[in-house]
């Protein structure tokens, strides 16, 4: 895993933040020392996946980047009732090649790992497409971690009707994002905590300030209260929030 020093040296003109081939590089260093209880969050997704898998559906990773949630679902579904999993799918959808070319070779590693124990294992069906456009159907669960904080702000209702029309009854979204809070006093700090713990993780003031600048009006963050909100209006009628550390969040949306 190589080390992200992206921003460490002065950058002059900063470029909005894209998932290019330098990125997808230092991906997993990146979200272990920038995103508070990362692999938490991924390994518990798995778990609420495991519980709401329904048979001969599909689960969505929209956003999949590196494949961690696919891979992660994929492996408890592995361990769970084969039953509940028969016939399933995850699909896995993201618009950056540079990712899903690595996802690819990562998937292959794990399918392989798998194939040791004698365990068959659910297959990932990779996508490079746009989540706004690729069809959504016959599904489950849908994970969508730090993926809905790039998308247009105007096009976020849509897009959680689309999820929601093509969830099946007792299917669920996943949703894990960076947020924002209305009250400046908690917002401000929430904001010297995440970069208090991005200090504590070996990021210099100079890297904490190019990345934000680089993030800006690329990563929009909502309030909890849009998330639910937003979710509820879409048609989900159970929503809560599951995981919280600092400024980030995820929380499981429920359909009926």
């Amino acid at each position: 895993m190589q080390k992200d020093s992206l921003f460490a040296r002065p950058l002059g003109d900063i470029e909005g933040f894209r998932f290019n081939e330098a990125v997808v590089g230092v991906f997993p260093d990146m979200l272990k020392r920038s995103v508070p209880g990362y692999e938490s969050i991924i390994t518990q997704s798995a778990l609420l996946a495991n519980r709401y898998t329904q048979p001969h559906t599909r689960l969505y990773d929209l956003g999949s980047s590196l494949g961690a949630t696919s891979i992660a679902m994929r492996d408890a579904l592995a361990q769970g009732d084969a039953s509940q999993s028969q016939g399933c799918e995850i699909h896995a959808i993201d618009n950056a090649p540079a990712m899903i070319d690595a996802c690819r070779s990562l998937i292959e590693i794990d399918a392989g790992n798998a194939s040791a124990t004698d365990i068959s294992p659910v297959p990932i069906v990779l996508h490079e497409a746009n989540l706004q456009d690729h069809p959504l159907s016959q599904a489950s669960v849908v994970a969508m971690n730090f993926t809905l904080q790039f998308v247009e702000p105007g096009a976020r209702p849509a897009l959680m009707q689309k999820i929601a029309d093509a969830l099946l009854p007792g299917g669920v979204l996943i949703l894990s994002e960076k947020v924002r809070f209305q009250d400046p006093t908690v917002n401000e700090l929430h904001i010297d905590m995440y970069h208090a713990f991005k200090r504590r993780n070996g990021y210099s003031d100079l890297e904490i300030s190019q990345k934000r600048t680089a993030l800006e009006n690329v990563l929009v963050p909502d309030t909890l209260e849009e998330h639910q909100e937003r979710l509820l209006n879409a048609g989900f009628r159970h929503c809560t929030v599951w995981f919280q550390c600092f400024n980030f969040a995820s929380l499981i949306a429920i359909k009926d």
